[in-house]
């Protein structure tokens, strides 16, 4: 069965390298492209794995996070923050609002996807 993971970024450039990136790897994605969109769209399609941006509009990746994981029906899927944040403490910031794991941008795809697939293991 296909793994769904759901891109919450608002910029179409990293959109569309994660895109390129995740389908070539056969997985199918779902995009969103503000906290508020990518929050309602967990809720909705129910994702394998979340790639949260932290610098969004309507609502930042942290609080996007933390609603995720107040459902009980979604707390289970597993957030990676993948964030141009890379200063010393960012890391532990996404991780104590509810992230799983942490990529800071810019990224290998080959860093990327390792990490994609350990989560969906």
């Amino acid at each position: 069965m296909t793994k769904r993971i759901l891109i919450i970024e608002d910029t179409e450039d990293n959109r569309r390298i994660l895109r390129d990136l995740l389908t070539n790897a056969g997985f199918e994605l779902i995009e969103a492209t503000d906290g508020e969109k990518g929050v309602a769209a967990a809720i909705a399609e129910k994702p394998d794995l979340i790639l949260m941006d932290i610098q969004l509009p309507v609502i930042n990746g942290y609080e996007a996070t933390r609603r995720i994981k107040a459902d009980p029906s979604l707390r289970h899927i597993p957030i990676i923050a993948v964030t141009s944040y890379a200063l010393s403490g960012d890391e532990i910031k996404a991780r104590s609002a509810g992230c799983d794991g942490y990529i800071a941008k810019p990224y290998s795809p080959r860093q990327i996807l390792a990490m994609v697939r350990d989560f969906l293991r």
